[in-house]
């Protein structure tokens, strides 16, 4: 059902009410889901670089514990950089009342008895048995 131009204009003045408020735009960014996954981000390929630097470090003086400690560092930074990275493109996160919300599986998974440990386990085996199901005729 479209807006009356009463409504519209009416709409109009609060968003240009809103967007001159920054009080409220730091509130709304502070609970905006990409913001925190875009900060992730820029933490992770902070630590790669740090550990890339210490892995180099332990190289030229010749400590290996210390270039291991430098690999291992870059290896948790880039497992962390891609979970960020594959929850900020999750399809159900959203914001809900200032806070975030993913819960678009869950339910699926208790109403099938899938407590099978962790959520993240679960959703894998969701995943393998949807594509197991939609596999073509073929292969079976």
């Amino acid at each position: 059902m479209p807006l009356s131009e009463h409504e519209q204009r009416l709409f109009e003045q609060i968003e240009r009410s809103l967007a001159e408020d920054p009080k409220f735009a730091s509130a709304v960014r502070a609970s905006d889901p990409r913001f925190h996954a875009r900060r992730r981000l820029l933490v992770a390929a902070g630590l790669i670089i740090a550990g890339l630097a210490l892995l180099v470090y332990g190289a030229v003086i010749k400590t290996p514990p210390l270039a291991v400690a430098g690999f291992v560092v870059m290896l948790a930074s880039a497992a962390f950089a891609v979970q960020s990275h594959r929850r900020a493109q999750s399809p159900d996160l959203h914001v809900v009342g200032g806070t975030t919300s993913a819960g678009g599986g869950s339910a699926r998974r208790r109403s099938r008895g899938g407590g099978r440990g962790s959520g993240r386990r679960s959703s894998l085996f969701d995943r393998l048995e949807d594509r197991w199901r939609q596999r073509p005729e073929g292969h079976r």
